[in-house]
């Protein structure tokens, strides 16, 4: 019988949607800005792929939202060994890893963002094997699953007792207040012991920055002649560094690591939440400009929440202008692009082959897939 643990941070990815560039100590502001939770929808998705697999392994949680809830609702095998404080808190997250290390489990699975990862890194034994479930706003740590439903698949391997091999994993963290600053810091907090199948985990995330700036001059140039082209269109555009030089180039002021909208050369505002961003765009012709995070593959899903399902699916698979450097793509080491937007049936939709614009007039096709399209 495999025995798992099972860690949900409730709180992970509160902040993405509304703007405030992660979770920590902000629930409560992102709670009245309308900020709906989905840690709990995503360790469904992943838990969902092990229902056919229920009498092969355990389950030993927390109570409520950290873990029972969505157990019971999956009507899955499990045993609760932690009562948590409420509303709960960081030490809950480390409290509940040593009770649930204490029951002999074979794996910790978690689901949260890159704070979780760190709580979990504080308390976890040297050589217990761990495995996240992306559900927050940052995600910079290679302990997480490149989906939910990657993580999950990856996790029924292991339940079937298929060989996987083990691989030590960085566990990394940003300083929030700076974040929404515009400054990225960036430490390295520790390692965990992971499942080591890339196509399931994703990799430590590779700075954007270029040693050769003429390439992000050349990629500026090409898109800010696309936009003289398509100068009824509003363009919405992304976070990153990639995004940022096409700002620059503009002109404008650019939210590094936020959303902006910008029409025929103009700053239309900045910084925009979901809820803000699809109320500006719903009725318009859009384009989204948009960069993928190095070394992971990410387009949607790792700290741009604002690009919602609804503002996605308003723009269209065919107006999202995808930018890189071909060191970035080269990172990936011929793995494809990943999409991770909370709605499935979206994920499916943006699969397939996409242009990447890597240089003026320069472009090339790089394939979408997530694991549990590539399955299929």
């Amino acid at each position: 019988m495999f025995k798992i643990g099972l860690i949900i941070n409730p709180l992970a990815g509160l902040g993405g949607s509304v703007a405030l560039k992660g979770s920590d100590g902000m629930a409560e502001q992102a709670l009245a800005l309308g900020a709906e939770p989905r840690a709990l929808k995503r360790t469904q998705l992943a838990l969902a792929e092990l229902r056919a697999l229920k009498d092969r392994f355990m389950l030993f949680t927390v109570a409520g939202d950290m873990g029972e809830t969505v157990c019971r609702q999956l009507d899955l095998p499990v045993e609760v060994c932690y009562q948590p404080a409420s509303p709960t808190t960081a030490n809950d997250t480390r409290n509940a890893v040593t009770s649930l290390v204490e029951q002999g489990i074979d794996l910790l699975l978690f689901a949260g963002g890159d704070g979780t990862a760190r709580d979990v890194c504080a308390a976890a034994p040297e050589g217990l094997c761990v495995l996240g479930i992306p559900a927050g706003v940052k995600i910079h740590s290679g302990v997480y699953g490149v989906t939910p439903a990657g993580t999950g698949r990856l996790l029924a391997m292991l339940v079937r007792g298929e060989p996987v091999s083990l691989l030590a994993a960085d566990v990394m963290d940003i300083d929030e207040a700076a974040f929404r600053e515009g400054r990225v810091h960036a430490r390295r907090y520790g390692e965990m012991l992971i499942p080591g199948d890339l196509s399931y985990v994703q990799a430590v995330k590779v700075s954007g920055v270029e040693s050769d700036e003429l390439v992000l001059t050349d990629i500026a140039d090409d898109i800010i002649e696309r936009m003289e082209e398509h100068d009824d269109c509003h363009f919405i555009m992304g976070s990153g560094g990639t995004v940022a030089a096409v700002m620059e180039r503009l002109g404008l002021e650019n939210t590094l690591l936020g959303v902006d909208l910008v029409y025929q050369k103009r700053l239309v505002a900045s910084d925009l939440d979901a809820r803000g961003l699809y109320q500006q765009i719903r009725d318009k012709k859009c384009k989204l400009v948009i960069t993928l995070i190095g070394g992971q593959g990410h387009i949607f899903g790792r700290g741009n929440q604002q690009l919602s399902p609804e503002v996605i699916k308003a723009v269209g698979r065919d107006n999202i202008w995808l930018l890189a450097t071909k060191t970035k793509l080269n990172s990936l080491q011929g793995r494809p692009l990943r999409v991770d937007t909370n709605d499935f049936e979206l994920d499916r939709a943006l699969g397939g082959l996409i242009r990447v614009i890597t240089g003026y007039h320069d472009e090339v096709l790089v394939r979408v897939a997530n694991p549990e399209d590539e399955a299929q």
